[in-house]
């Protein structure tokens, strides 16, 4: 009489490596956090005019207008 198996008989030893088990871990964290800052708006607000020094002094589309 032979023997029938339904199932294997070993299992498998191969498991996800540690690096890539704690590089998906960082990179979750992060993507949350990131999602996290633009929901709650805590980055502040983001465009050309960030970074353009405040008050008239970088403002040149007024004078501009002014000449049409």
């Amino acid at each position: 009489m032979s023997q029938t198996h339904d199932a294997p008989d070993h299992v498998s030893t191969h498991s996800t490596p540690r690096w890539v088990k704690a590089f998906g871990i960082v990179a979750l964290v992060l993507i949350l956090l990131i999602v996290i800052v633009l929901v709650t708006g805590l980055g502040g607000e983001h465009g050309p005019g960030r970074h353009a020094p405040s008050g008239s002094a970088g403002d040149d589309t007024s004078s501009i207008e002014q000449e049409m």
